[in-house]
């Protein structure tokens, strides 16, 4: 009896270990799909502000901060600190949209439409691939918090994942980037 008992434990052990590496796994999964959709929007800016330097010369403290901020993110070390600095590249990528605002003919060259409608398509996909990632981050929650999933994750080291999210509603929006009418 005590070694079907033992055999049983251990099974569910093996089970519950599995179904964790399954779901860290689809973490991982999940932060590789926003990391490619982060470095999309990254290697775009540079374009954006070169288009809109020619346009706007007494704006050069605005294009450098974007530089600035955006060179940041590959410092950020965990995923509180990449979502600071991408609500961060949002900001600075609003304030230079409104700034841009101020020069028609900017806001009527055919690239930086392009270059505005890309943004706008790259901010709708990261917003797909956050929710991803949060959904496969609440599972391993779950999994890490409920008995007996919490004792086997104590055992093993499991532990939460964070989310990966921006604090304010203001924020949650994609940079409004329509110009053309």
């Amino acid at each position: 009896m005590f070694i079907i008992f033992a055999a049983g434990l251990v099974l569910y052990f093996i089970i519950t270990y599995n179904r964790f590496i399954r779901s860290h796994n689809l973490v991982k999964e999940a932060w590789s799909g926003i990391d490619v959709q982060l470095k999309r929007r990254h290697n775009l800016i540079p374009n954006i502000v070169e288009t809109v330097k020619g346009y706007s010369k007494h704006e050069k403290q605005l294009l450098e901060d974007i530089v600035l901020v955006r060179s940041n993110v590959d410092k950020a070390s965990s995923v509180n600190e990449r979502g600071e600095t991408e609500i961060a590249l949002s900001k600075s990528l609003r304030n230079l949209f409104a700034v841009a605002e101020s020069y028609p003919e900017l806001k009527a060259n055919e690239n930086f439409i392009e270059l505005q409608k890309e943004l706008s398509e790259m901010e709708k996909d990261i917003s797909l691939a956050r929710r991803y990632y949060n959904g496969a981050v609440r599972n391993l929650n779950i999994l890490v918090e409920s008995f007996p999933g919490s004792l086997v994750a104590q055992l093993t080291g499991f532990k939460q994942a964070d989310y990966f999210e921006i604090e304010y509603a203001v924020q949650r929006e994609a940079p409004d980037v329509k110009f053309s009418e």
